[in-house]
């Protein structure tokens, strides 16, 4: 069986996370990988996974049927006009770029592009990706789930809607930056009772995975959760308190309205 040809135009932090995800996995076997960058070094250190340098993005697009845009939103513009001579009725182009419709993927290259829109996060670096996937209507199901499996294999991976690509990224593109402030808070608070910053940052990260795995396995509601850690009269409720005289959830919708708000900005 022929393998399937996969392309990165960049190779940066994320773009190598996801070729060393799919070097990595079993559906690996049947894909071969192109990548162009600027750098060569970075080029050179993917090379141990498989990865062919190919000399710029023209080449990458003329090589493969599926071609990952893993640019800054800032540049995608040039590099989309550098490879439409080379985008062709057959070709899939998977855009990582925040806010970057598949309307204006398809002004800069070909009216009837295939374009999937992915928001991944950067716990994909780890393996542990939570990753928002869409297409356009000229993606077949078959090609839609190529892709899909490539970010399965470095997480999990979700569909939703094409025109709610912009909002999903405060919820799993920028959470983590959003979570690591949390998380800062609470190993703050711990320096200043005398209790070490590595010690505080263990077990605040464990309480994170062990939370995470009660919302997704635990089969209780959030508001259930809630309520089992919190004794009547106890300290959690304390706590809780002041969280809720401070709106914590009315923030973070402050903050995810703000997000998306930006990525609209972007995509103008």
């Amino acid at each position: 069986m022929e393998k399937i040809k996969i392309g990165f135009i960049g190779a940066g932090n994320m773009g190598a996370a996801i070729m060393k995800g799919i070097s990595a996995s079993e559906a690996g076997k049947n894909i071969e990988l192109y990548a162009a960058d600027p750098n060569a070094e970075k080029l050179e250190e993917l090379a141990e996974y498989g990865v062919i340098a190919c000399f710029d993005a023209v080449e990458v697009t003329e090589k493969c049927g599926y071609v990952f845009l893993a640019v800054k939103p800032q540049v995608i513009e040039g590099v989309l006009e550098s490879i439409a001579p080379a985008v062709t009725a057959d070709k899939v182009l998977v855009s990582i770029a925040a806010g970057i419709s598949d309307e204006f993927i398809a002004s800069k290259t070909i009216a009837d592009a295939k374009v999937i829109l992915v928001m991944p996060n950067t716990p994909l670096l780890l393996g542990e990706g939570a990753s928002a996937l869409s297409k356009n209507e000229n993606v077949t199901d078959e090609e839609f789930e190529i892709i899909l499996n490539v970010f399965r294999a470095c997480g999990k991976a979700a569909v939703v809607p094409k025109n709610k690509m912009k909002e999903i990224i405060a919820v799993n593109g920028s959470s983590p930056a959003f979570i690591y402030l949390f998380a800062k808070g609470f190993v703050e608070y711990a320096d200043t009772v005398g209790i070490s910053p590595e010690a505080a940052l263990e077990l605040f990260s464990q309480s994170l995975i062990g939370s995470a795995k009660m919302l997704t396995e635990s089969g209780y509601t959030i508001d259930e959760l809630i309520k089992m850690v919190s004794s009547p009269g106890g300290t959690t409720l304390a706590g809780l308190d002041r969280l809720y005289e401070g709106r914590l959830t009315d923030t973070v919708k402050n903050c995810c309205e703000s997000c998306t708000k930006r990525a609209y900005e972007l995509s103008k």
